[in-house]
């Protein structure tokens, strides 16, 4: 656990940085079951192809991968179920105005342990397409060769 803070990074999604800008982010509960919650403690989580929708007026992330909890025997529930995300009424009717505009999505960014709670990051998101990517990359390969050329100038003085 990072000091201070209280939070502990259980999973993020790298993927939805290369493949979309994100706008806005908003922090989510999310509704777990409780071998689920010492399946996360244990790092077993994955976002890779998760996606969240909107229903009556309720956030719910798909596709979210919890491996079931080793000693949970009958009480392990389906890896990839449905989980509700709790949010504020007015959080979610702003984040389904905005994602109905053309080309918007939501994501989930990165999954962690707020002191004892689990939260999601989730992003309202803008797909990119394949020369933004490539724009991207370029910029991400010039950062580090100039940290590299930085750091050898640096240790030779």
């Amino acid at each position: 656990m990072a000091k201070g803070k209280g939070t502990k990074l259980i999973a993020q999604n790298k993927k939805a940085y290369h493949e979309y800008f994100i706008e806005e982010t908003f922090q989510a509960g999310i509704s777990l079951v409780g071998t689920e919650v010492k399946s996360m403690r244990a790092g077993k989580c994955s976002l890779k192809e998760s996606f969240i929708r909107i229903e009556n007026e309720e956030a719910f992330i798909y596709n979210m991968h919890v491996s079931p909890y080793e000693q949970g025997n009958i009480f392990n529930t389906d890896p990839l179920r449905v989980r509700r995300l709790l949010l504020h009424k007015s959080q979610i009717r702003k984040i389904a105005q905005e994602s109905q505009v053309a080309g918007y999505t939501i994501v989930p960014v990165k999954v962690y342990f707020d002191r004892s709670l689990v939260k999601v990051d989730i992003a309202l998101a803008r797909g990119k397409k394949l020369y933004d990517k490539r724009n991207t990359i370029a910029k991400n390969d010039q950062r580090r060769q100039a940290e590299k050329e930085f750091k050898i100038r640096n240790i030779t003085m």
